[in-house]
């Protein structure tokens, strides 16, 4: 294996990316605004010599600012999305071979990083939730806005689309995604209206059913009463939740001492395994009563709470209210007794 301060080898367009060329997909540019992207290089800075990996590159807006930031870093960035890796692609080909991209979901960040030779990280990045063009691109289907097809998929070759679900999945499936992944107190009445309205095929057709099931009263607040329902399926068909938590364990258990991990989330779901992953990174747990002095695991939380947006950018980036970042360092590569 190679040590992690060797930068990994350059991008290549069309070696790693498939056939996506361009930012500009079918007339529509991948243009997507980093949230926090100062916090994020600043925690940065101060790691060793090596590559950060960006494990939800996106449109590559915080590795762009970290490898314009700090020399002594190289990054990886990966996305499911042959759309974001295309406009990444674009982002950062001055970089030349401080910057190599690839097609995988995050929990494959294993594989990605024993290709490319990277043993150890000087540090990581997990940018949650979907994109700006993926939720603005009617065509995607992510919108319950804006009339597309109901696909969700943040991978456009994924096996299941966000109509397969809904048309196939029990009453009990449904309620428990809405009820698990979008905090949907209606859940049970939103699942009792999409079986009796199914088929669905758009979007838009979906998203009035549910505002339809919703109490009038409950649709007066808390913005778009369809919103809960579209993040709880996105997360559903993307299995968001499932790989969160063991990506995050591969992630730490390559971070060099010295090297920063970090994660920016959207809603409670991810926020709460990101906190317990963090935890039992951070925290050795000792049964009540007994006078032991706990060893050191190994990692420091970087501060006690989340960082949220300061108010600059929550005008200039409304979509930016929701996130939280959570970071953790490591102190030694010991680890924990089991």
């Amino acid at each position: 294996m190679a040590d992690a301060s060797r930068p990994p080898r350059a991008y290549r367009p069309n070696s790693e990316v498939d056939d996506a060329r361009s930012d500009d997909i079918d007339g529509q540019a991948f243009h997507h605004v980093p949230v926090m992207v100062g916090e994020v290089v600043d925690l940065l800075g101060s790691v060793p010599a090596g590559v950060i990996l960006d494990a939800t590159v996106g449109g590559a807006g915080h590795s762009h600012s970290i490898l314009a930031s700090w020399d002594h870093l190289t990054t990886v960035g990966i996305d499911r999305d042959p759309a974001a890796l295309a406009a990444a692609g674009r982002r950062l080909q001055g970089f030349k071979e401080r910057a190599v991209l690839s097609r995988a979901r995050f929990d494959q960040l294993g594989d990605v990083l024993d290709r490319l030779g990277v043993d150890r990280l000087a540090g990581f990045l997990f940018d949650l939730g979907v994109s700006s063009p993926q939720l603005d691109w009617a065509d995607r289907g992510f919108s319950y806005r804006n009339d597309g097809p109901l696909d969700m998929r943040m991978d456009p070759d994924g096996p299941r689309t966000a109509a397969d679900f809904v048309n196939s999945a029990t009453h009990g499936e449904i309620a428990r995604a809405l009820k698990s992944y979008g905090d949907e107190r209606f859940a049970g009445r939103i699942a009792t209206a999409i079986l009796k309205n199914r088929p669905f095929s758009s979007t838009t057709t979906l998203a009035e059913t549910v505002v339809d099931a919703i109490p009038a009263a409950a649709r007066r607040t808390g913005g778009h009463p369809a919103k809960r329902t579209f993040q709880a399926l996105r997360i559903e068909i993307n299995d968001e939740l499932t790989v969160l938590g063991p990506a995050l364990d591969a992630a730490l258990d390559r971070l060099l001492p010295g090297g920063r991990g970090l994660v920016l989330t959207y809603h409670s779901g991810e926020d709460r395994i990101v906190k317990g992953v963090f935890r039992a990174r951070t925290h050795q747990e000792v049964p009540p009563g007994l006078p032991v002095n706990p060893e050191p695991t190994g990692f420091v939380l970087l501060r006690p709470q989340a960082a949220k947006p300061g108010n600059a950018e929550l005008q200039a980036n409304p979509r930016s209210k929701s996130a939280r970042l959570r970071g953790v360092e490591r102190t030694s590569i010991e680890t924990r007794a089991a």
